[in-house]
């Protein structure tokens, strides 16, 4: 099993991608109905992060989809 030596698993790979990373996610959050707030959200329950997550994760799914039918 490889093993990340970086103390985080989640670091932006575009430090400039920041920004829209935080905006992709408030957006999600809001889609799903999950009350984040900018800075530290630890209260959040597990399937709430879950449910930003995975709104994120079906959106970039889509955004793949569309521009595989554009390129073709």
């Amino acid at each position: 099993m490889a093993t990340n030596k970086s103390s985080g698993s989640n670091k932006i790979m575009v430090p400039q991608a920041r920004a829209a990373m935080n905006k992709f996610k408030m957006e999600a959050a809001n889609e799903v109905g999950v009350d984040l707030k900018k800075g530290y959200n630890g209260s959040l329950t597990t399937r709430e992060a879950g449910s930003v997550g995975g709104q994120m994760v079906k959106k970039m799914i889509q955004s793949y989809e569309q521009n595989m039918g554009s390129q073709e």
